[in-house]
């Protein structure tokens, strides 16, 4: 029977937590690795609603792309959400493994299948990991070039549909020909300064701070905001689908009460 360390090992193998950021908490982060596990749900982050379906489907382990706990813990109880979380699955006996920058990374990783899922060819990481040279596919972010240039509502078009969501939000002019193309999975205005520097006409991103608009408006950069949510939650839907193939004798599914706690009106 396939147990907890069977998955997390596949997992490692998936997206290596030495692709992971210095300041994030990836791996295994709570279970018991020798634990038979049947049922395996993936998710964005791990909320209330998701700790109650699963709980009542009776997963023994989530695969949460952000980590909980994030910060290193004194103590845990249900005095605040994170305790409290945590002891709801720790007594239904449900383990948490989060792989996130390794994942926003990964030769397969959000990056690169956000950076394919836009049309891009000659792609290559913004940021290359120390140690990773020579192996093309693995970094932090991805730049790419459009077979055909487009302007920037045309690219935002491509985008919205890609990520089957309605609105975005948009910095810079909505002529001019776009070619290069930089994408950063979550909140990657950080990026911004790697975009420019691999010439890049427009970076897509699911959020940023508002000077970090101003910086893009500055460069001549155009930015297309789809939402954190949207950017990264495709992914582990698409995650799901990976484990179950992998894994034949498991039930695994994306959490179904996940939503994205941003809404327009």
């Amino acid at each position: 029977m396939t147990t907890i360390a069977d998955i997390a090992a596949f997992l490692q193998r998936f997206a290596p937590a030495a692709l992971a950021e210095e300041w994030d908490n990836v791996g295994l982060l709570a279970g018991d690795r020798q634990q038979p596990a049947q049922r395996v749900m993936t998710c964005l982050t791990i909320t209330p609603d998701v700790v109650a379906e699963a709980r009542q489907r009776r997963a023994e382990l989530i695969v949460s792309h952000h980590p909980l706990p994030f910060r290193a813990l004194k103590r845990i109880t249900t005095d605040d959400d994170v305790g409290r979380l945590l002891w709801q699955l720790a007594g239904a006996g449900t383990a948490i493994y989060s792989p996130h920058t390794a994942f926003d990374s990964a030769a397969n990783g959000i990056n690169q299948q956000l950076a394919e899922g836009l049309g891009l060819i000659e792609i290559a990481p913004l940021v290359t990991k120390p140690g990773s040279e020579g192996q093309a596919a693995l970094g932090a972010g991805r730049h790419g070039r459009l077979a055909t240039r487009l302007d920037l509502e045309s690219l935002a078009l491509s985008v919205k549909q890609f990520l089957r969501i309605e609105q975005v939000q948009l910095v810079g002019r909505p002529t001019g020909a776009i070619e290069r193309v930089a994408v950063a999975c979550g909140s990657g205005g950080e990026f911004l300064e790697s975009a420019l520097a691999a010439g890049c006409q427009c970076l897509v991103t699911g959020e940023t701070s508002f000077h970090t608009c101003l910086a893009a408006e500055a460069a001549g950069c155009a930015l297309v905001l789809a939402g954190h949510y949207a950017t990264e939650r495709f992914a582990v839907e698409r995650l799901a689908e990976v484990l179950a193939k992998e894994f034949s004798d498991l039930d695994v599914w994306a959490s179904r009460a996940e939503r994205d706690p941003l809404r327009w009106c």
